[in-house]
């Protein structure tokens, strides 16, 4: 593995778990009406075109990742809706 691989891949794990500690902190407090359902729409997008771009260009750690992040956001989507409002 050379460098270029290794910077790609540690920079999608990052961007991969840096909503994380959102969803967590959403799941646990049961509150999310602080979170912009279109940032996190327009986020699914951006995800969505990594992932088309990484089956193009047959690169594993783009696609892995991205997925990865998208099932995170996803969740995330399902839980500011889900929590909208609660006080």
């Amino acid at each position: 593995m050379d460098v270029t691989q290794l910077v790609g891949i540690s920079a999608g794990i990052l961007t991969a778990v840096s909503m994380l500690p959102q969803l967590i902190k959403i799941v646990k407090d049961k509150k999310a009406e602080d979170v912009s359902i279109i940032m996190v729409i327009v986020l699914l997008a951006g995800l969505s075109m990594w992932i088309v771009y990484g089956v193009m260009k047959k690169d594993y750690p783009i696609i892995v990742t991205n997925c990865f992040s998208v099932v995170v956001n996803l969740l995330l989507l399902i839980f500011r809706i889900r929590y909208s409002g609660k006080d």
